[in-house]
């Protein structure tokens, strides 16, 4: 019995839940094949963020978490010519071509996450990962192209057939990680701050043989920031 006594208090259990809101800056593109010169778009994301943590195994707090934000996502293309250099109209040099795709999903992903240090009052290091769906919800274009209306100059991508296609695929998928740090004081709550990257396994766009782009895919840069308040709280004197 001693052996497994000694194995069953490895982990000091928890009951903690917390829940809270997020916000954040992200930066996204799209992986196209055949390639789409980009730059990152930016865009917002907000939500609310629910934990619950459930054990303290060794040094390390065991949590679930789990998201429901709004999210602003996209692409942003880069028209440039021959050269390499940005293309104007010849009546309009000031004002350089721009495409840009804004997609607003309702994102929810859920995490493992591991903690390192202060639970109740002070600091705490993290790291979590996880599956993260996404769920169309409209999108919208800004561009000053102009149909039949050409460049002066040819320009370096001839891939444009993204520029009037609709997103095709309703539903997308991927893995999210991250990793940031946690600031917790006694009865006003927790403050997040944490950088995260997803990687979508799904496409916006059909891929098959008949399809015209083989791949179409999500990658996403994430800061963000959260505030959680506990509703429950694990009764022990010793959690620091």
């Amino acid at each position: 019995m001693l052996p497994f006594r000694a194995i069953a208090q490895v982990g000091e259990y928890r009951t903690d839940f917390a829940v809270g809101v997020n916000g954040g800056y992200m930066l996204s593109r799209v992986s196209f094949t055949p390639d789409v010169p980009q730059s990152m778009l930016g865009g917002m994301t907000a939500g609310l963020t629910f934990r619950y943590t459930c054990e303290k195994y060794f040094k390390s707090i065991c949590a679930i978490v789990a998201e429901v934000n709004i999210a602003q996502t996209g692409w942003k293309e880069k028209i440039e010519g021959m050269e390499n250099q940005p293309l104007y109209y010849a009546d309009d040099p000031n004002n350089p071509l721009r495409y840009e795709r804004k997609i607003t999903y309702l994102q929810i992903p859920v995490f493992a996450r591991l903690g390192w240090g202060r639970e109740r009052k002070g600091l705490q290091g993290f790291f979590q990962v996880g599956p993260q769906i996404g769920i169309f919800l409209s999108e919208s274009t800004t561009t000053n192209l102009i149909a039949g209306y050409e460049p002066t100059e040819q320009r370096a991508s001839n891939i444009v057939a993204q520029e009037t296609m609709p997103i095709e695929k309703k539903f997308e998928y991927g893995i999210a990680g991250g990793a940031g740090i946690e600031f917790s004081m006694p009865k006003v709550g927790h403050f997040l701050l944490e950088g995260r990257y997803y990687y979508g396994l799904g496409n916006i766009y059909g891929n098959t043989k008949s399809d015209y782009f083989g791949k179409s895919n999500f990658g996403q840069i994430v800061i963000k920031a959260t505030y959680l308040f506990d509703i429950v709280k694990t009764k022990n004197d010793k959690i620091k």
